[in-house]
């Protein structure tokens, strides 16, 4: 007998097959009983009539509760009025646990409470739904990368030295030394383009940011390419590229996910049309054309963001940022030392920054000195420093935070639904 899977379950068409997974939810009225199966790959009715599986294993399905796990045995069928198209004619079911007081129950929850029981609240089909847009834009995102002539090189977890400053570092004691949990791979995955030209890495990063905003996360998963001969102006066209590709990725792939999620897909397709650019200045300047009261030289904050995209219909990349705010690594404008030939991407109906990069400064001088300012150990960067003075060239990247971009297409209100277990400030469990 063949086991089946939901999202297959078409394969199947006419035969008798057997499921395994969890009950969704079920009914009965009278001698027939409706059984929702969900098995991790999706959801599907069962017909559990008493005259098809007999008297004593219809009071076997009497007894299943929500979440309690089984297997059907039983005939595919389809039906257009059945999720999915098809639905199964039990003939047979086996009980291997039943569930009791599971906790989760179709009646409103409170966040807290969910987040308390994260490791149940997965099974929900919207928290799957979410997930599943999320591998899609994982596996999309190497596709990119992959088919590009990008090497994957992985960027160490324990760290001697802060990239994106020291205020924000979860350190940690490493044998007679004391060491950092990783900002961000850049450092390492620029010493990693200079090997094979095209570099990305991607794993977890941490920032000790004490934020509460619906944006932040303390460790979250980033995407970092890093390009030899790579000046700014292709590294914006990289960045936009690998949006435009995860976009059409989700929309082919997903769209049931997206659907369950109730996504405004039309507004979701406007991102495939190419992205907006604007400098800082400019981003400034309609701040103050807005009545916002904004300084030259401040940092964007998350409503300077939301209301500079909410003038654009696609994500914008904003580039050319003041020097003093950005991080010690970014090449000044050889036109205005004042700024960074740094951007970031800002995605459309208020989810803020999504991208952000740069080209590298190449200066070990100007290095030098941006480390000082930094108040950061210069022995810490030798190694880094060697870059530039073995065969330095011109080079650019950027990283992507997965999280937020996941909030964005899946248009979720925080940020904590993005990944399967979230840390933020006062949340390590479970």
């Amino acid at each position: 007998m063949n086991i089946a899977r939901v999202n297959r379950i078409s394969e199947f068409d006419g035969q008798t097959v057997q499921l395994n997974g969890w009950v969704y939810n079920s009914r009965r009225s009278g001698k027939i009983g409706f059984l929702m199966l969900r098995d991790g790959f999706g959801i599907i009715q069962c017909i559990v009539a008493k005259n098809d599986v007999g008297e004593d294993k219809f009071e076997e399905f009497k007894k299943i509760t929500q979440e309690s796990s089984l297997s059907i045995v039983g005939e595919v069928v389809k039906n257009e009025r059945a999720p999915g198209g098809f639905e199964i004619i039990t003939a047979d079911l086996t009980i291997h646990h039943i569930s009791t007081d599971y906790p989760i129950s179709p009646k409103e929850h409170g966040t807290d409470f969910l987040m308390n029981n994260r490791h149940l609240w997965l099974r929900s089909k919207r928290q799957h739904s979410i997930l599943k847009v999320r591998h899609e834009i994982i596996k999309a995102t190497r596709d990119f990368f992959d088919s590009h002539d990008f090497t994957l090189v992985d960027s160490p977890i324990f760290t001697s030295n802060a990239a994106e400053g020291s205020t924000t570092l979860f350190s940690t004691d490493y044998f007679e030394e004391q060491a950092y949990l990783s900002q961000t791979g850049q450092l390492y995955g620029e010493a990693s383009a200079m090997a094979f030209g095209r570099h990305y890495n991607f794993g977890p990063t941490f920032r000790a940011e004490k934020s509460k905003t619906r944006r932040h996360l303390t460790e979250f998963w980033m995407v970092e390419p890093e390009i030899a001969f790579c000046e700014i102006e292709e590294d914006m066209e990289w960045a936009e590229r690998l949006i435009h590709f995860i976009i059409k990725r989700v929309l082919e792939n997903k769209r049931a996910e997206l659907d369950i999620l109730e996504r405004d897909i039309p507004q979701l397709e406007e991102a495939l049309k190419p992205f907006p650019r604007i400098s800082y200045t400019e981003g400034v300047n309609m701040l103050k054309e807005g009545g916002i009261d904004f300084e030259w030289g401040d940092d964007f904050g998350a409503p300077h963001e939301t209301f500079i995209a909410e003038k654009f219909e696609q994500p914008i990349i904003v580039h050319r940022f003041p020097a003093a705010i950005k991080a010690f690594y970014m090449k000044r404008d050889p036109e205005n030392e004042k700024v960074v030939l740094g951007m970031d991407i800002l995605a459309p109906e208020g989810y803020g920054e999504i991208v952000g990069g740069s080209e590298r400064e190449t200066r070990i001088d100007v290095l030098e000195e941006r480390i000082a300012e930094e108040g950061l150990n210069q022995e810490d960067f030798d190694w880094f420093l060697d870059l530039r003075r073995f065969g330095s060239v011109p080079h650019s990247g950027f990283g992507m935070g997965i999280e937020r971009v996941v909030a964005w297409i899946c248009k979720l209100p925080h940020v904590r639904e993005t990944i399967p277990f979230p840390r933020m400030m006062g949340r390590l469990r479970p």
